[in-house]
């Protein structure tokens, strides 16, 4: 297995528990949309730290970015990569995923479960490819949505959020039962993308074949 190491370009807040990372990318790495990496800190003591992010950038794009929740309370990776600052470095792996985009349908996500689902997005709104593909988010509060902005200006009215702490006008409440998916999935014969905790993607899960989705129409990642 080969490692890389990146010099961090950037590093911000894009919500209060999210840091949006862009890193030098090296020569001849490549991914497809979906993807993911082992990444860890080159700093003592946390080179072997290693934890699994998934590529949020274009995979055409000279640089790499993640997108990644963070747990301020514990002391963890996440939480030291809220340390780092630009020229910092991090060590990359190998690619994996299982998170491949097979043709249009509905990306269901919980919480960071969302990241696979960027760069898939992003690459079908690059090329005019988006069509009928939906995004239905569910979070604990509106200020947990990650990219809720762009996710708008490419899915426009496909793209529907679910708040299970939080009323809010305009956005759905609650979580994601068969009721709700009936009301805003439009068919069981198009693809199903499911990322998120396993508690929730095995109750999705259940829903859509309780509705005669298909096991080949389902394509889910759980972390």
């Amino acid at each position: 297995m080969k490692q890389h190491f990146v010099k961090i370009k950037s590093i911000d807040h894009i919500t209060h528990d999210v840091l949006r990372i862009v890193t030098e990318k090296p020569l001849h790495y490549t991914f497809t949309s979906g993807q993911a990496t082992e990444v860890s800190i080159n700093k003592k003591g946390w080179q072997n730290e290693k934890r699994p992010f998934t590529f949020t950038c274009l995979p055409q794009d000279d640089y790499l970015e993640f997108t990644i929740k963070t747990y301020p309370s514990h002391h963890s990776v996440t939480n030291e990569l809220m340390q780092l600052k630009k020229d910092d470095e991090l060590i990359l792996n190998d690619v994996f995923g299982t998170i491949n985009y097979k043709g249009e349908g509905v990306f269901i996500a919980g919480g960071a479960g969302v990241t696979p689902f960027i760069s898939i997005l992003r690459n079908l709104h690059s090329k005019n490819e988006v069509g009928e593909c939906k995004l239905i988010f569910a979070n604990k509060t509106q200020g947990d949505i990650i990219l809720e902005q762009e996710f708008k200006e490419i899915l426009g009215n496909n793209f529907i959020n679910i708040l299970s702490e939080e009323k809010v006008t305009g956005y759905e409440n609650g979580i994601i039962t068969m009721d709700f998916l009936q009301d805003n999935f439009g068919g069981i014969n198009q693809y199903f993308y499911l990322c998120g905790p396993p508690p929730m993607i095995e109750f999705v899960e259940k829903q859509l074949q309780d509705l005669n989705v298909g096991e080949k129409h389902l394509i889910k990642e759980e972390f």
